[in-house]
């Protein structure tokens, strides 16, 4: 690859912000919260101490600010593991490309990622409104097979694989794991389980409406393979922060016990409790 990058390759606006995201490198802190909903931005940077950047583009929108005097940035990301591939390299690109020259930089930069979202169980035992930190995580949706160097094995990737009974899927999957640097921050989460990210809402997570999923058995067989949860950006996340030298952990809200029936009587009131357990620990 050419140390100095096309105009096509790496766009910008007319400040010289990234292209999406609507951010200068001077915009964001070395820790980033990233939240799938826009209107979580303000609920989460009410309890900072100062907010100092409010920017927002699309569905991206960015408040940086302090947090017990260090500075920290909360950003949305919208739904879904395309959005997590825009927003990764443009959050990397402002670390760690020269955007005004357009030509990497010599030193790299690394980023703490903290994911806050709410997910589904597809575990019997798994209680609603409490906390799931994802470990390991198989990505459905295909993302990371577009990029050539991406590679990842481990225990959990390895009995999946073996052991996933749709031969039509199977070619998409890919896996991760959280950065275990930050794990430790969060060991006292009730749950600690492999995540599955699904590239829709409705027949990729069982639901049936005018037209009938893969399988009745889907989340029952998933849950069988060592699937704790799901959700629709994780994979992205962590795949993409292994590649690009990030460290990044998803801390997730259970709303909704699938196999029970179950959904959060105040899901507003577990979002609040998601938030605060977080930020107690992600600056101490």
């Amino acid at each position: 690859m050419l140390n100095k990058l096309a105009a096509s390759e790496l766009v910008l606006n007319d400040d010289g912000s990234v292209y999406h995201l609507n951010l200068l490198p001077e915009d964001i802190a070395d820790k980033i919260l990233l939240v799938g909903d826009p209107d979580r931005v303000p609920r989460v940077s009410k309890y900072f101490d100062t907010v100092e950047i409010k920017k927002n583009k699309r569905e991206f929108y960015t408040h940086t600010g302090t947090l017990r005097g260090e500075r920290i940035t909360v950003m949305s990301t919208g739904i879904g593991t395309e959005n997590i591939d825009i927003v990764m390299n443009e959050l990397d690109a402002l670390v760690n490309i020269d955007l005004k020259n357009k030509e990497f930089k010599t030193e790299h930069k690394s980023l703490d990622l903290f994911r806050m979202g709410t997910c589904g169980s597809v575990n019997p035992d798994i209680q609603v409104d409490n906390l799931l930190v994802s470990k390991n995580v198989v990505g459905l949706d295909g993302l990371m097979h577009f990029y050539s160097d991406y590679k990842f094995e481990n225990e959990f990737s390895k009995s999946f694989l073996d052991n996933f009974p749709y031969a039509n899927i199977k070619p998409m999957l890919y896996f991760s794991d959280c950065a275990p640097e930050l794990l430790d921050l969060y060991k006292d989460a009730k749950y600690h389980g492999n995540t599955a990210t699904f590239p829709g809402f409705y027949a990729p997570q069982g639901r049936q409406l005018r037209l009938k999923a893969l399988d009745d058995q889907f989340l029952e067989k998933l849950n069988d393979l060592g699937i704790s949860n799901f959700e629709m950006e994780t994979s992205a996340i962590y795949g993409l922060s292994k590649l690009l030298g990030h460290k990044a952990i998803t801390v997730n809200c259970v709303i909704a016990n699938r196999r029970r029936g179950e959904f959060a009587a105040d899901h507003h009131a577990s979002e609040k409790m998601m938030i605060e357990w977080v930020l107690e620990r992600v600056i101490k």
